[in-house]
């Protein structure tokens, strides 16, 4: 059996506090805290970069989850060097930070490094962003790279929980 292992873009944590608000649905947070303490969600410090510019309960709670959050090794840099090499409008030149590289870079490494376990792991991006067109975003770029990717709900789904 393959146990999931993912890696968050901003989007999906800041859509689940816009629908499932963190003061009003703990036992959603909860999960999701489940997951990051048992080593199973991750996130690019670029993500915390991007959700602590927010002065919100988001960014409250990153800060007190800062372990999930991780550093960017010279892997991932050559990862995300990749990436704009063939996706360069991935990025907006115009934001302070743009985690949605790194993000693909992360799961890109994990993915590599951790196929030597004895359970197979499938590393998944978890992000609201969808394929458009001729839109570069996440789920195109997975594609390239074949990462797996889903929606935040599609998460839940998969994990089956219940609330």
């Amino acid at each position: 059996m393959t146990e999931d292992y993912y890696v968050i873009d901003t989007s999906s944590l800041i859509d689940l506090n816009k629908f499932n608000p963190i003061d009003i649905y703990p036992s959603v947070w909860k999960k999701i805290e489940v997951l990051i303490d048992q080593g199973q969600l991750f996130s690019p410090i670029e993500v915390f970069n991007e959700l602590v510019k927010q002065d919100d309960k988001v960014a409250e709670w990153a800060k007190q989850h800062k372990k999930m959050f991780k550093p960017i090794t010279p892997k991932q840099t050559e990862i995300v060097t990749q990436i704009l090499k063939k996706y360069p409008s991935i990025i907006n030149i115009k934001k302070e930070f743009s985690a949605d590289p790194w993000v693909i870079a992360l799961a890109v490494e994990f993915s590599r490094n951790k196929q030597q376990t004895l359970t197979p792991l499938k590393w998944l991006v978890v992000t609201e962003e969808s394929q458009r067109e001729n839109k570069i975003r996440i789920p195109l770029i997975c594609k390239d790279f074949n990462i797996g990717y889903l929606r935040i709900f599609d998460m839940f789904r998969n994990k089956g929980w219940k609330f």
